[in-house]
């Protein structure tokens, strides 16, 4: 077994599945023109990958033990060429859907495969580990972001677009090939499926976390998965910021071991999640220059969210094992997916709303974008009494 390079062919998994979102983030308003949709229905084959996330996590927390880490991962390159190919040759809105659908369910299986082999390769360091491989989610958006960008400006169609990540998908298909694989952990330490089962489902600790994770992957996620229309009218280019952002996030994701030893896992997630608040605030109303003071700042709020959602559980309900980690990410990314067409309905309201008010097509954009913003808003603040209290009680446990 070579352990270095399972790890580095999980980041490049990871690169893969990123890339997708990054990507798919600058194509909603092309798709919305091509194939003459709405906004609503532009929000449902968004969350068609946040639904094929889910799926894949909760199917593979199940039966990973059983079918072992290298099937898991040949599901996830295989169902990652048939989305990818089928979103290229998609004619409209069923097969975006379909298409989309894939892909999610290939980023589940990555996810649903890898989370469990880093803790399992790094038994004594899994926050630290898990975010340092969860670095490589927005650098992806960051490669991502860029290309869409650049092409974009070249006036390449976005098939060419989709297509370009079939090159990563195909890299780490081959780095994983023909290699030895760890067991889960919880095969490893004995726990028995049982002791599993009840550590996910009979632990009420399990089901706040869970609901704390609907919230910061929506704040996360859903932000960074509309930018593109939220931000369009503020005299900024919305997949730089994007890119931008997810710099920053994979900047503090490397680095950190220090910031884990020195806040623990649950001072991550309240210092988290006031930042969170803060920047989605600022974002909501900022302009031009001021875009990058306010993204900086959510940046820093999102940075720890979901790699730290993840070590929490795995140090401090270790019996939960493949299937705990699985779920959780599955329940952040089912939650999104509910939410991609409530945001598209805020924003066609919210522009219709402008529009009524006698606002110009830019001006409307801008309120329209501005308005979603803040009702997204909302979710880091219930965060922050949540984590407020997660804090107290795990300190008073100690």
């Amino acid at each position: 077994m070579h352990p270095a390079r399972l790890f580095n062919a999980s980041c490049i998994a990871l690169v893969t599945t990123s890339m997708t979102f990054a990507i798919r983030a600058g194509m909603l308003d092309q798709w919305k023109t091509e194939f003459g949709l709405s906004y609503e229905q532009v929000g449902l084959i968004a969350s068609m990958a946040f639904y094929g996330f889910p799926a894949a996590t909760v199917l593979g927390g199940l039966i990973l033990d059983s079918i072992g880490m290298r099937r898991m991962l040949q599901i996830a390159f295989f169902t990652h060429l048939a989305g990818l190919l089928l979103t290229i040759f998609a004619g409209g809105f069923w097969t975006l859907l379909i298409s989309t659908f894939l892909v999610g369910f290939a980023n589940g299986s990555v996810e649903a495969a890898c989370n469990p082999m880093v803790a399992s390769l790094y038994p004594d360091r899994k926050t630290t580990m898990l975010n340092r491989f969860h670095v490589w989610f927005p650098g992806g958006i960051v490669i991502g972001a860029v290309i869409g960008f650049l092409m974009g400006q070249m006036g390449l169609d976005w098939r060419l677009q989709c297509a370009i990540i079939l090159l990563p998908a195909l890299a780490y298909g081959w780095m994983f090939y023909g290699q030895a694989f760890p067991r889960t952990e919880r095969v490893e330490s004995g726990v028995s499926a049982s002791e599993m089962f009840n550590a996910v489902f009979a632990n009420p600790l399990f089901y706040f976390m869970a609901a704390c994770m609907v919230l910061t992957a929506n704040t996360e996620l859903s932000t960074g998965q509309w930018i593109d229309s939220l931000l369009k009218s503020t005299g900024v280019q919305p997949l730089l910021v994007l890119a931008f952002i997810n710099g920053v996030m994979a900047l503090g994701r490397f680095y950190a071991g220090p910031v884990v030893h020195r806040l623990n896992p649950t001072g991550m997630l309240l210092g988290s999640s006031i930042f969170a608040a803060i920047g989605l605030y600022l974002l909501s109303h900022a302009q031009g220059l001021g875009i990058w003071g306010a993204a900086l700042v959510f940046a820093v709020g999102v940075c720890y969210f979901w790699p730290t959602m993840l070590g929490f559980v795995a140090e401090y309900i270790p019996k939960s094992g493949a299937l705990g980690l699985s779920l959780l990410g599955g329940v952040g990314m089912m939650a999104t997916g509910i939410f991609q067409p409530i945001i598209g309905r805020w924003y066609d309201q919210n522009l219709a709303a402008a529009t009524a008010k006698g606002f110009t097509e830019q001006q409307a954009s801008l309120a329209a974008g501005q308005s979603t913003l803040s009702n997204v808003s909302i979710l880091p603040l219930i965060l922050i009494l949540g984590f407020g209290i997660l804090y107290f009680y795990m300190r008073n446990r100690k």
